[in-house]
């Protein structure tokens, strides 16, 4: 895709997730690199409406996430592997208060399996933490009619894409 068209999509699936989104606070988004879902308009129209915003630092020693607030956008940096982060202006933050977690997909099907970069973080990270709603964020031109997966791979509860909203009810939350 050009750049262009990653950013006419992006918006589109920005608008669909500022309606599911509403009324869910604090929400953890990745922030996005090149070629991604482009969270960065996400991340200042959720902290413009008094939402918090909680990103994730890679800590590449143990493969973990580290969560920080974010209040002022500019203040990213490129780090690991190319991901921003607000290295020198962290706000720690804990998992437990979090609502939703927004996750980038390489691939994905409506089955809510997800391929990503391959060193299992975000899975490591959900399966810590398994009350956060799993939505992933992807092209439609990502879709994929099958993902294998293994018994350590996190499915997701809803994936947004520019097209739709695809809910897979089995993998949501139980009360």
């Amino acid at each position: 895709m050009t750049p262009a068209q990653i950013e006419e999509k992006s918006k589109k699936i920005s608008r669909k997730l500022g309606d599911i989104l509403n009324g869910m606070t604090p929400v953890m988004v990745y922030v996005s690199k090149p070629l991604e879902v482009n969270t960065r308009d996400l991340i200042s129209d959720l902290i413009a409406q008094g939402k918090k915003v909680v990103v994730p630092i890679i800590e590449k020693d143990t493969k973990t996430l580290r969560l920080s607030y974010l209040d002022d956008p500019t203040l990213l940096t490129e780090s690991t592997f190319h991901v921003p982060e607000p290295l020198g202006h962290e706000l720690p933050a804990e998992a437990a208060g979090i609502k939703a977690v927004i996750i980038p997909m390489l691939a994905f099907d409506r089955k809510g399996n997800r391929l990503g970069y391959g060193a299992g973080y975000y899975d490591r990270f959900l399966s810590a933490n398994p009350h956060l709603t799993r939505i992933g964020i992807a092209f439609s031109c990502q879709e994929t009619s099958e993902i294998p997966c293994e018994e350590n791979d996190m499915k997701m509860h809803m994936v947004v894409t520019e097209n739709g909203i695809y809910h897979c009810s089995e993998n949501s939350p139980q009360d």
